[in-house]
């Protein structure tokens, strides 16, 4: 009796799995598909001309450090105020410093009193050494006592020329008339030499600082006229070519030129992206896949773009992304300009969701 209770247990529990196993399978397949709207893979080999990324950055811009350390008193600007050259921007505590002049000044009032005494004596037995009252060699002595008695006056005023400099670095001035940028310090803090307290930029002059491979920068020359076209706001700009580096070692294979821009009415701001366009050909011909920016898909430092797989469903694909044309981003690699992928959807899609083409 017992066996056949075993047996007649493990079959209800293998039918009863088996029931489940069904009935999830026809919850899958009964799941509405999401509706989505598709695009071909752009491609685009015709521009003959050679584009780089590059980056706008403010013509005039300083950082500006000290070059004592101290505790910082007082921080007069915030970042976005207008300042004018020679305003005060930091005050650094300078209560060392006022102690020192004051030794300073204590030291040249004692050389200056020595100095007076010194020179008394010389012109005495000056007068003594021409009345032969005095020998060569007591005249050789107030000489030298003279003139060491000088040599302190001069060491000492030094030394307070010395001081006074450091005072200019207790409290941190715009050398230009500009906006400052930023702000990393404030009352309390601890300044340390080099270290960059507050930057600032000149508004309204503007360059770009652009990367160009190697197999074209040799067709680059100064004073050429190049099209920069800011993403941000979607405007071409006009520059000229002003510097052309001649090394590469430490831009990791491509090489820096500079780019300066002409004024505009144009809303640009330093640190925008833009496109630069060289009236140069392109030595290296190559398959530009292009696609919009609306359909990449972002995951932390990730990007990619659903498409769509053989037996209709989404499958992410994740991509290496390089520059970017107006609302179209280039495709180093991860899609095919022979592949399509999901522009928009009517829910939310994940790996293996079942899809249908609109």
């Amino acid at each position: 009796m017992k066996k056949i209770y075993t047996i007649l247990t493990l079959s209800v529990a293998l039918f009863v799995a088996s029931c489940g196993s069904k009935d999830k399978k026809t919850v899958e397949d009964n799941s509405p598909a999401i509706s989505v709207k598709t695009n071909e893979v752009a491609v685009n080999n015709k521009s003959p001309f050679l584009s780089v990324s590059g980056k706008i950055q403010a013509s005039h811009s300083a950082d500006l450090s000290t070059r004592m350390m101290g505790y910082v008193d007082k921080v007069h600007v915030n970042v976005g105020d207008k300042v004018t050259k020679g305003q005060i921007l930091v005050s650094i505590n300078n209560s060392d410093l006022q102690a020192k002049r004051a030794q300073v000044t204590a030291g040249i009032t004692e050389a200056s009193a020595a100095l007076k005494n010194a020179q008394k004596d010389y012109n005495r037995f000056k007068n003594l050494f021409a009345d032969n009252s005095a020998s060569q060699k007591e005249l050789d002595d107030m000489t030298a006592n003279y003139d060491m008695a000088k040599a302190r006056v001069e060491a000492a005023n030094q030394m307070k020329n010395e001081i006074n400099a450091q005072f200019a670095y207790s409290n941190i001035t715009a050398p230009f008339s500009g906006i400052v940028t930023s702000k990393s310090v404030e009352a309390g803090n601890m300044a340390n030499p080099g270290v960059s307290l507050i930057s600032m930029e000149a508004p309204g002059n503007f360059e770009v600082m652009a990367m160009v491979p190697e197999t074209e920068i040799s067709e680059i020359k100064n004073g050429a006229s190049v099209d920069v076209l800011v993403k941000a706001i979607n405007k071409t700009i006009k520059g000229k070519v002003t510097e052309v580096s001649t090394s590469a070692k430490n831009t990791g294979g491509q090489y820096l030129v500079k780019i300066d821009v002409e004024k505009t009415d144009a809303n640009i701001l330093s640190g925008m992206f833009t496109t630069v366009q060289f009236p140069v050909e392109r030595k290296a011909k190559s398959t530009l896949v292009l696609i919009p920016a609306e359909a990449i898909i972002t995951n932390g430092q990730l990007s990619g773009v659903y498409t769509v797989s053989q037996s209709n469903t989404a499958l992410l694909r994740w991509l290496r992304l390089g520059r970017t044309f107006g609302d179209q981003v280039e495709v180093l690699s991860g899609l095919n300009a022979d592949e399509a992928y999901i522009v928009s959807a009517e829910g939310k899609l994940f790996n293996g969701a079942t899809i249908s083409i609109q």
